[in-house]
């Protein structure tokens, strides 16, 4: 069920714009499948879906995937063009995003495969990144702030 289910959500954002979960959610019931928000949220974490930008400067869904040939420039087209603020504190690295833009950065930080970074978790407009030690962590925030510098 779970991977029919990931399948459709995958035709669903490749056939139309799909710009929130509730959205989502109404196409998958629409489709037969019976999701609850949790369900909804976990399925865009595991399918690594990120939103990216498209007509008129709204956001949809999309499927990014390690083979993609353009992935490492996009992240980082994606890293300069969100983040807004960065800091750190203790082994805690702090991104704030534009709105909506969170899950796109913690894809792009997840993406880069630090070593310096244990893992990272991605809400609306913030990401907080776990590196093992504090100079860790002040290594990685000054490696982000030139991407976007750069």
């Amino acid at each position: 069920m779970k991977q029919a289910r990931h399948q459709r959500i995958l035709e669903l954002i490749e056939e139309r714009p799909v710009e929130t979960q509730e959205e989502l959610a109404a196409l998958l019931r629409e489709s037969g499948y019976h999701v609850t928000q949790a369900t909804i949220s976990r399925d865009i974490r595991e399918l690594k879906l990120t939103k990216i930008a498209y007509e008129g400067g709204r956001q949809k869904y999309a499927a990014l995937t390690a083979g993609d040939a353009e992935l490492s420039e996009r992240i980082i087209r994606v890293f300069r063009d969100a983040v807004i603020k960065l800091d750190y504190s203790q082994n805690i690295v702090v991104i704030r995003t534009l709105n909506g833009m969170g899950m796109a950065v913690g894809f792009a930080i997840d993406s880069m495969e630090s070593s310096d970074i244990l893992g990272s978790i991605a809400g609306d407009d913030t990401v907080f990144c776990v590196a093992r030690t504090h100079s860790q962590a002040a290594e990685f925030m000054q490696k982000l702030s030139r991407i976007i510098s750069a």
